[in-house]
This record gives C-alpha cells, sequence and structure tokens, in this order.
C-alpha cells in the first residue's frame, strides 16, 4: 500500500521537478533559509559542468538568482558522495565562476557564487549538521580585515574578500537527531527524512509538500524514481564497504608496521643492550685482572695469605692458583 503522505526525495525532485520554472519556489525557499534573506531564481543554468556526465548531471544544480539587494548570485546546489569531497567543491565552483563570466569581459562580471551541498554521507568529525565557510583575509601581526576599495558605478565603496569570495554551506544530513522546531531544522529533516509538517511555515516546504508527492508522479516516473532509489542504497552499501575495507587495511597495515617497527626497535634495543652488557663485562674483567695482578705482586713479596685475601676479595683457592 502506497503511503499517501509519501515525498519524495530532494535529490530527485532538486534535477526533474524543480527544473520547472512553476516549482522554483521549493529551491528559493531552501536558499532563503540557508543565506538568511529572501532569494529569488531568475533561471537555472544549463552550464557545462552540468552535462559533463551523468554523476554531474543528476548531482548539480547551478542556479542564477537575485539576493534582497537586487545583486545577481550564482548558487549551486551539490548532492553526491565523494571521497576527496572538498576538492570536489574546490573545482565544481571554480568551473561555475569561470564557465558564466565570458570571455574579453572584465573581471567585475565575476558573480558572487554560494556552494550549498547537502551531503548524505558521514564526511570528517564536527558534532554540527550545518557548517558554513567563507574568505577573510587577516593581518598577520594587526589581526585586523582587509579591505579593498574598488570603483563601482564611479563611486568608492569599501568591500571585504568575503563579499566577493565564494561562501560554502556543508549540510551534513546524517548528523541531524532532533525535533524540528526552526525553518532551516524543518528543511534538514526534509532532506534527511523527507518529513514535512502539515502546519510548516518554512519558506518552500509547504511548495514542496504540495508538489512532491510521491502519488503525483506517473508509472513511468515512479519506475525511474525507485531504480534511483535502488541505485542510491546500492551506492550507500558499496561507498560503506569500501570505507570499512580501508578502515580494517589500515588496521592490518598498522599490525604489520608494528611489528616490523617492534622487530627493528627489539633489534636496536638488543644492540644497545649488547654494548651496555659488554661494557659492564669488559669493566668487571677490567677489575678481576687488576685484581690478580695485586694478589700476585703481593704473594711473591711473601705477603700473609689472609692479609692477601683482604686486600683483594679473592679467595684462597683463586689466590693459590695463580
Amino acid at each position: 500500500m502506497i503511503d499517501e503522505k509519501r515525498l519524495i526525495r530532494f535529490d530527485w525532485a532538486a534535477k526533474r521537478i524543480l527544473r520547472d520554472k512553476a516549482n522554483f519556489d521549493v529551491l528559493e525557499g531552501l536558499i532563503t533559509v540557508l543565506l538568511n534573506e529572501p532569494v529569488s531564481i531568475v533561471e537555472l543554468l544549463e552550464s557545462e559542468s552540468n552535462q559533463d556526465d551523468a554523476h554531474d548531471k543528476f548531482n548539480r544544480v547551478d542556479i542564477k538568482a537575485k539576493n534582497s539587494k537586487g545583486e545577481l548570485i550564482i548558487v549551486e546546489v551539490q548532492l553526491t558522495h565523494e571521497y576527496y569531497f572538498l576538492e570536489r567543491i574546490l573545482y565544481s565552483v571554480s568551473k561555475t565562476i569561470t564557465e558564466h563570466v565570458q570571455l574579453g569581459n572584465w573581471y567585475d562580471q565575476v558573480r558572487k557564487v554560494y556552494s550549498i551541498n547537502i551531503i548524505y554521507f558521514n564526511l570528517g568529525r564536527g558534532k554540527d549538521y550545518l557548517y558554513h565557510g567563507t574568505t577573510v583575509f587577516k593581518g598577520v601581526h594587526t589581526g585586523d580585515t582587509l579591505e579593498i576599495d574598488p570603483v563601482d558605478d564611479d563611486a568608492l565603496r569599501l568591500r571585504t574578500p568575503d563579499e566577493i569570495f565564494p561562501e560554502y554551506y556543508l549540510i551534513r544530513v546524517n548528523e541531524f537527531n532532533k525535533i524540528a522546531t526552526t525553518p532551516l531544522e524543518e528543511w534538514i529533516d526534509y532532506l534527511k527524512n523527507g518529513l514535512i509538517r502539515d502546519d510548516t511555515t518554512a519558506p518552500g516546504l509547504q511548495e514542496a509538500r504540495e508538489k512532491l508527492q510521491y502519488l503525483k508522479m506517473s508509472d513511468k516516473e515512479r519506475r525511474a524514481y525507485e531504480r534511483h532509489l535502488d541505485d542510491i542504497r546500492y551506492n550507500d552499501s558499496v561507498f560503506t564497504m569500501a570505507h570499512l575495507e580501508g578502515k580494517a587495511l589500515g588496521r592490518a597495515q598498522g599490525r604489520v608496521e608494528g611489528r616490523v617497527e617492534g622487530r627493528a626497535e627489539g633489534r636496536a634495543e638488543g644492540r644497545a643492550e649488547g654494548r651496555a652488557e659488554g661494557r659492564a663485562e669488559g669493566r668487571a674483567e677490567g677489575r678481576a685482572e687488576e685484581k690478580n695482578a695485586v694478589a700476585k705482586n703481593l704473594k711473591s713479596s711473601g705477603v700473609d695469605l689472609k692479609i692477601i685475601q683482604l686486600a683483594t676479595g679473592l679467595s684462597e683457592e683463586e689466590i693459590g692458583n695463580l
């Protein structure tokens, strides 16, 4: 029996259903909540990077939008499993910037890029489910923040690097484990669990609840969607197994390296102990020879045996054998 409230996963919707201009309000809601200011989408960009291969095509959306100041910005949404995830983000943002500046244009055509990365796998260590990164330049000795002064419409306006350089949002979906009480938390709850409250007031979620219902899909769309879910489960298992195998291999290598290091340390300690023992034995032998020489001289001089014993610590038998 099909759950009448079942909703389509966001990663599927973002590349298919939400590309329709009539559904921009859902994406606008997510971006608005993250940037904490109203954002309106102008268009979805058909960039080179969106069509490189199936991996890009179904895991990335480039969006041209306007913020509350009327400034054009580019928002990049990524939903993908990656081992080299940070490198992937950097590469993707760089391509987004260069693809949307026409050859021969001034660099003032470079737009601010917001990279929103929805991560459905374990990434690094951290207690939060949302991380935000910007670029700032701090004085090494003074600690002040650098400001630049470009001419903007014939007027001098101070700007800081974070107004120009990309900003990054990492949404670690698996780390969200709480009751959703804010618009942001409601969005994360949907991204993780596919749940949207009936009384939600979070931007975009009421629209998502109406437009992303599983029952509204055609039979063909449902079959494609179910295959997509199977692919996700398979990729998750492969990713998990690779991670576990990597850990197991690391432990095995650690044991081997430990044994090798242990043997090397043992040999080194053995050599050190041998040298120490050799020196000790040499000193002992030297002292014994010295005692024997003294005892021998005293004996040849006719000194009484008891006196020789007291002087050298040798036994009567040892003195007799000299």
